[in-house]
């Protein structure tokens, strides 16, 4: 079998699964489980047989016409180079492990043919993004994931909170989509055609004509897949859908799209300096702003969320300094560790049996009853703030050492403020993002809150996959001498400065962060016995914190809603309440978008309802007026009629007799 074929085969198996098991999930609960993890697994197989066929060599193209234009023709074409072949393996791994995590997550969900049937799908849709050669095929697979996203975050549509994620999810990517049609239609004129390999030959001869301007276009879609700022506000929101879910978006899937994509049509963007200096300011706001966020957060599952938005920040910072190597380096490794974090953060709220307790405050007791998860989770943890050696440390230090060459000016893919913006928003986000793996870590297997009921032993096939992601997350970074084979050729090892600087700030932030939580608990266990009293109904958590900030005025606003021993306030100080609601971004974009646009919808029909209506009853009121006032003076009455023939014969015979006398 070709490796064309071998390739064709990849996206195509997880959309024969979505379509089984969409006709026959409800007819045949048995086969749902079959038709929603060997499709997927099969499809993994022979996504690393195309990878070791590929092995880093010349791309496999191959192309057919799918419909004469009599303009830019559309291929069904696939462009398979090494970043294509190693991410597909990336997306098949973690697809298989949501897949198989997810039997055991969702075994008592109702709609779970559903559920696994639009995850088959969803991870078809970016393998096609993935193979695909050409712009508008590569467009289909990215508008699919919308729409798969827009129903499994809306999962759990019985709470409000999933129907109003879903809806925003699909409504703030869909604005972003919109530029990046205008971008790919402006960037397929320039080049004459819509395959990848065509228009990056059209760069290479300077084919371009308006190069800023696409590239900007395709930011704006790039922004809304990606999460990144102005446009990440859905990311957190979404985290209101199944955590299988959120592994799959986070790790490997639609928000990677963005990147990948940026990844593969580099030499277009790097043709305007401009756009990367925008790229880079891009990823700068965001890894900073969503660190910082992070930090704050009590809601576990919304921690890691920002969590990837800051690290697709480093993926953009990556390739705002131009080099796409350590952009798809550390989106491999972050596939890896990220889906590590959500699925044993899944087996965190499994076991307390409702996403209700997935708030760290409340957490208690669960290292010993859950060490699959504590230890997994650990090895995840450091891989996220970039300890060596896990695989973390090698792909982050690959994107710092990437912008320091560029901010030094030994190399001159990018502008040199690029790069600096990048080298410090990097840095500072190791120290942000060691300060909140590690609270993460001690809120979550430390925690002094409330212990939940214990729901008994977690299922194999739940604790069975956090094992196989974690030996990636430790052991990726091994690679790191291999891979830019695959690549450019780029070297991705980390260089001195970086590697200290970077290492030094991510200790710093893990044991200040520590230091913090010692000294709040400690000022927890002096409250006085007695002191805190909870009246029924009440929140014990809120109750003692305030009982803490009485007897300690210098706590102040240390204090956290559910934990007094939270670092995360005492870190931030009068930042936290900010960061908590992400810096209220969303209240922003309510006064500048939401409510303009509302108030012009309400203009818009007041016009059609009291203008525009008005004159089209008033065109059917007349007509309707004249005919009842014929219709009154058709009675019928030959009299009537013979009487008003006179009357206008003695009319017209006056009329008559004026007009003559006036002309005599």
């Amino acid at each position: 079998m070709t490796t064309t074929t071998l390739a064709i085969l990849v996206p195509l198996l997880p959309f024969l699964g979505a379509a089984a098991g969409l006709l026959l999930g409800r007819r045949s609960p048995g086969l749902v489980r079959p038709l929603a993890v060997l499709p997927t697994l099969t499809a993994l197989v022979l996504a690393v047989l195309v990878a070791v066929r590929q092995g880093g060599d010349r791309s496999v193209d191959a192309a057919t016409e799918l419909t004469p234009t009599g303009s830019v023709p559309i291929e069904l074409a696939l462009h398979i180079d090494g970043f294509a072949a190693l991410v597909a393996v990336l997306v098949g791994v973690v697809a298989s492990c949501v897949q198989i995590y997810s039997t055991g997550y969702l075994r008592e969900d109702p709609r779970y043919p559903s559920y696994a049937a639009l995850v088959s799908l969803f991870t078809s849709a970016m393998l096609l993004v993935v193979y695909s050669g050409d712009l508008m095929v590569l467009l289909v697979g990215w508008e699919i994931m919308g729409i798969c996203s827009y129903f499994l975050v809306g999962h759990y549509w019985e709470t409000p909170e999933a129907r109003a994620a879903s809806l925003k999810a699909f409504l703030v990517t869909k604005l972003g989509d919109v530029p990046f049609l205008i971008g790919l239609f402006a960037l397929a004129v320039d080049a004459g055609s819509f395959r990848i390999t065509t228009i990056l030959a059209a760069v290479r001869d300077g084919g371009l004509d308006h190069p800023t301007l696409i590239a900007l276009l395709l930011l704006a879609g790039v922004a809304g897949k990606s999460a990144q700022f102005p446009l990440h506000t859905w990311l957190p929101d979404a985290m209101a859908g199944p955590t299988p879910v959120s592994a799959l978006i986070h790790a490997a899937t639609m928000v990677a799209a963005g990147v990948y994509f940026v990844a593969r049509l580099l030499p277009v963007f790097a043709a305007s300096a401009a756009a990367l200096v925008v790229l880079a300011v891009m990823a700068a706001v965001t890894m900073a702003g969503s660190a910082l966020a992070a930090l704050a957060q009590d809601d576990i599952k919304r921690v890691l969320a920002y969590s990837t938005i800051g690290q697709l920040g480093y993926m953009t910072g990556a390739l705002a300094v131009g080099d796409r190597g350590a952009a798809v380096f550390h989106l491999l490794s972050h596939g890896a560790f990220k889906a590590l974090l959500f699925l044993a953060a899944g087996v965190i709220i499994h076991a307390a049996g409702t996403n209700s307790l997935a708030a760290m405050s409340r957490m208690r007791g669960l290292r010993d009853r859950i060490p699959d998860a504590y230890w997994t989770m650990t090895v995840a943890l450091l891989a996220l703030a970039a300890m060596p050696p896990f695989s973390g440390f090698f792909s982050k230090e690959a994107v710092l050492g990437a912008a320091e060459h560029t901010a030094t000016g030994h190399t001159a893919s990018a502008p040199a403020s690029a790069g600096w913006i990048v080298l410090v928003a990097g840095l500072l986000t190791a120290l942000l993002t060691a300060a909140y793996a590690t609270r993460l870590w001690l809120l979550a297997f430390h925690g002094k809150g409330t212990e939940a009921p214990d729901h008994g032993k977690q299922p194999v096939a739940m604790t069975a996959v956090l094992w196989v992601l974690a030996v990636p997350s430790l052991a990726f970074g091994l690679t790191v001498g291999v891979l830019p084979d695959w690549f450019d050729g780029h070297s991705l090892t980390p260089t001195l400065t970086t590697s200290v600087l970077g290492t030094g700030l991510a200790l710093v932030g893990g044991l200040v962060t520590y230091g913090a939580w010692r000294h709040t608990t400690a000022l927890a266990a002096r409250v006085p016995m007695g002191a805190v009293a909870v009246s029924p109904g009440g929140d014990a958590g809120q109750v003692e914190s305030e009982a803490i900030a009485s007897h300690f005025p210098a706590y102040g606003d240390v204090a956290s809603a559910h934990d007094p021993a939270d670092p995360g306030r005492l870190l931030l100080g009068p930042l936290h309440r900010h960061a908590a609601g992400g810096f209220r971004l969303d209240a922003v974009y309510t006064v500048l978008f939401v409510r303009p646009v509302q108030a012009a919808a309400r203009l818009v029909r007041f016009l059609d309802r009291e203008v525009v209506e008005t004159y089209v009853r008033g065109a059917g009121t007349a007509p309707r007026w004249l005919g009842a006032a014929v219709r009154r003076a058709q009675t019928g009455n030959v009299q009537t009629y013979l009487s008003a023939l006179l009357a206008g014969t003695v009319v017209l015979a006056v009329a008559a007799v004026l007009v003559a006398t006036a002309g005599a």
